[in-house]
């Protein structure tokens, strides 16, 4: 009878030992080649995405209508009295009589004060004791002030045009002055320009000066915004900016839909512009309805979104052309305008178009 030979315990464990190098060597290799499909799939499906170029595209509508645009320059400043005089003594004296109080309303040559040495103080102009500084009996030197009057219906405010504004600017022009604080306007005109700069700085300013009847609670030193139209297109086609494309020879166009649903390039002329709307001097009507092309991206989610969604929404699917899908649901309003007239507000004091 043969003698049975039984492995040692190392034998065991070193062949345990190889069996498991062997398999973790086939995991890592399998884990290894799952890997590499899966980034040649992402590889290729990004290219794919990359180059191809039939995309869905949505577009936006506009809504011509009819109404009135204009354009102005705009310009702030601040206003400040023409009339304002602060009478004082002419001598050493008493105050004899006041014939006036605080917040009166004085005309040209009204009494106001009369002083012991035979001085009498007259209005030099309509207006309103601002100040009355003294009262009977009260000593009076040389130069003292006494009383105050203003002028508080009239005034005036001056603006700073730049050098590539003051050709737009002229006198007897037509100015709307905006009063910050009360939202008043004051339609008045430019009455005067200083042609002579007092800049010192690369862009050389003039001064430019209106005159303008207030209203009462109006008071000196009050901001405001002086706007001075340049043109204005009244009872016409006006179109929102945003709708309008340019071709290669900067002729402006717009997109409209036809009967099978694509679109279709119609040239346009335009005429005044605010910046924000133009009218439309030729090519649409009133009630046109027109589109803008919206870009694809704008309509999907990220990349990742787009590579593995291939389902419904809006993500871009191949070979599909440039149409209006029936109850499409277009993104935002209609674009229509609420308000045809915009300034072109400049920086700081001067004008910008």
């Amino acid at each position: 009878m043969s003698e049975m030979i039984h492995p040692n315990t190392e034998q065991l464990t070193l062949q345990k030992k190889k069996k498991r190098r062997k398999v973790l060597r086939t995991i890592l290799r399998t884990s290894l080649i799952l890997l590499l499909v899966a980034a040649l799939l992402l590889a290729g499906l990004f290219i794919y995405r990359k180059t191809d170029t039939s995309k869905t595209v949505t577009y936006r509508p506009y809504t011509a209508s009819q109404g009135t645009i204009s354009n102005a320059l705009s310009f702030s400043g601040s206003l400040q009295l023409i009339d304002n005089v602060i009478y004082t003594a002419d001598a050493a004296s008493e105050v004899r009589t006041v014939y006036v109080a605080a917040g009166d309303q004085v005309t040209a040559g009204q009494k106001l004060i009369r002083l012991s040495n035979g001085q009498t103080i007259e209005a030099e102009f309509s207006g309103r004791v601002n100040q009355l500084l003294v009262g009977v009996g009260d000593k009076v030197a040389v130069g003292d002030q006494l009383v105050q009057v203003a002028d508080f219906s009239r005034m005036k405010v001056s603006i700073r045009v730049d050098e590539y504004d003051i050709s737009d600017i002229h006198v007897g022009q037509t100015a709307r002055v905006t009063v910050t604080a009360t939202e008043q306007t004051i339609e008045t005109e430019i009455d005067s320009i200083n042609y002579i700069s007092a800049s010192t700085g690369n862009v050389a300013y003039y001064t430019a000066t209106a005159y303008v009847d207030v209203p009462a609670g109006v008071y000196p030193g009050m901001q405001a915004t002086i706007s001075i139209p340049q043109s204005e297109a009244q009872n016409v086609v006006v179109l929102n900016l945003d709708a309008i494309s340019f071709d290669e020879t900067n002729q402006a166009y717009v997109l409209m839909q036809i009967s099978n649903g694509t679109m279709r390039k119609v040239s346009i002329t335009t005429g005044v512009s605010n910046g924000n709307y133009v009218e439309i001097t030729s090519g649409l009507q009133n009630g046109d309805v027109v589109y803008m092309e919206t870009k694809a991206e704008e309509a999907n989610g990220g990349m990742f979104d787009g590579l593995f969604n291939f389902g419904g929404g809006q993500n871009m699917m191949p070979n599909q052309t440039r149409t209006m899908p029936g109850g499409m649901q277009f993104p935002g309003g209609d674009g229509t305008q609420r308000n045809f007239t915009r300034q072109n507000n400049g920086g700081g004091q001067g004008g910008g178009r």
